[in-house]
């Protein structure tokens, strides 16, 4: 009787003592939606030989970076766009500089059924253009995405934006862009080359990578924000590590810089 009055004494003297220590949450990520597939598996690769853990939020770059601005909790930014990196340096909200992880690809996807045939120079979608066979074009938005920015750049390269300008389905980001493309909504579309590295896509569906040349470089850059932890700070090198790199070059990457 007496040691049970003891610990409830002392369990009402000091409340916190009886409960468990919570475990602190993963660290959050913030990641342009193109990189996904690669990411989600880097992930699990750091996980595995880490045992530390991250968790992705996955969005448009321009779209995250607002968010950054206004103060969302993420302790690390990996952006399809290395001047929205250099920014967020400039306005003081990083530790340390960027750096360029990868350099990405846009593709033309002509998924199955598509009344035009994929390749590098945009002949085939040019000929169903004119043909009249082009009801819906998908791109990310040129507003928040830069695979998006990067699509308006090419098809103006090409001479076919003002001929596109009243068929195009705009996404929110290039990997909704993509799903458009995929599933009937659009005809066709210009997308991230690292979304197209599924097997199920690979053999159900049809693109072309497009010259670099006619757009500005996909250069995904990658940042510690302010209160990055020493897990963001580990997945950061990591990242960098041949293990990760033989990744981002399976889902289409160049990676090395």
């Amino acid at each position: 009787m007496y040691y049970r009055l003891v610990i409830a004494l002392l369990l009402t003297l000091c409340p916190v003592c009886s409960l468990p220590l919570a475990a602190a949450d993963p660290p959050l990520v913030a990641a342009a939606s193109g990189m996904q597939f690669a990411l989600r598996e880097i992930v699990k690769s750091y996980a595995a030989d880490s045992g530390s853990e991250v968790r992705l939020t996955l969005a448009s770059s321009g779209k995250l970076f607002r968010q950054i601005e206004n103060g969302a909790p993420f302790q690390m930014f990996i952006s399809a766009d290395a001047s929205l990196v250099q920014r967020l340096e400039a306005s003081g909200l990083t530790q340390g500089k960027g750096f360029i992880v990868a350099r990405g690809r846009l593709a033309i996807l002509a998924p199955e059924g598509s009344p035009f045939e994929p390749d590098a120079d945009l002949q085939g979608l040019r000929q169903a253009l004119a043909a009249g066979q082009i009801r819906r074009f998908a791109i990310a938005s040129p507003k928040h995405a830069p695979y998006g920015q990067r699509a308006r750049e090419a098809l103006q390269s090409a001479g076919l934006w003002a001929h596109l300008q009243d068929k195009l389905v705009i996404g929110e980001n290039v990997a909704q862009a993509t799903q458009f493309a995929l599933s009937g909504a659009a005809q066709g579309g210009l997308v991230a080359r690292s979304l197209l590295s599924t097997e199920q896509t690979v053999e159900r569906d049809r693109y072309a990578l497009l010259p670099e040349t006619w757009h500005q470089p996909l250069l995904h850059s990658m940042v510690l924000l302010k209160n990055a932890d020493r897990t963001t700070m580990k997945f950061f090198q990591y990242l960098k590590s041949p293990a990760a790199q033989q990744i981002f070059s399976r889902y289409g990457y160049s990676t090395g810089f």
